[in-house]
């Protein structure tokens, strides 16, 4: 009757041990704060833009989904994108939504992201309105840049400053 001792002691024995080689953190994980991903890079991401809820008519509201799969190991999104529309010589900053909450993203590889840029329709060939060609962004951290093309009319302008009448949002997981 010793071995049923002696298993006990070995299988205690093994949840020490098992328990002494749990992960600190050192291996990568950015929740830790220790070791740590490196961002996510614009070069290593898929990018698909759209399908776009264009804004109909001057003074309509139109959005346009970029979503971004991440193709390369686990990279981190911290903060939110910079997004500029470009027209003709022309080159706008959107501003962030005022609900857009900057916050810190591990994606894994595959795992996809997206965010919006919400825009109001400007009248073509107005001086109020940015005769929009192309659209770029970069993510946290980088200032690589990615440009497609704007084929979702003119936008509008706010003021006499020149600021589109347009917001980008935060990132949104997407799917479970």
């Amino acid at each position: 009757m010793r071995s049923a001792p002696s298993l006990a002691a070995a299988a205690l024995a093994a949840a020490f041990l098992l328990t002494a080689c749990s992960d600190d953190g050192s291996g990568g994980d950015t929740d830790s704060g220790k070791g740590g991903t490196t961002a996510c890079k614009i070069d290593e991401v898929a990018v698909e833009v759209g399908p776009a809820a264009e804004a109909p008519a001057a003074g309509d509201t139109g959005s346009v989904p970029v979503t971004i799969t991440n193709g390369a190991t686990k990279c981190t999104l911290d903060g939110l994108p910079a997004v500029e529309i470009q027209a003709d010589g022309t080159s706008a900053a959107v501003p962030a939504d005022p609900a857009a909450k900057a916050q810190k993203l591990t994606l894994a590889k595959d795992q996809a992201i997206s965010f919006t840029i919400t825009y109001v329709r400007g009248e073509s060939g107005d001086a109020k309105s940015l005769a929009a060609k192309t659209a770029k962004f970069s993510l946290p951290g980088s200032t690589a840049t990615h440009s497609f093309p704007w084929s979702y009319g003119d936008v509008a302008l706010k003021g006499g400053a020149g600021e589109p009448d347009a917001t980008v949002s935060g990132f949104q997981q997407v799917g479970d």
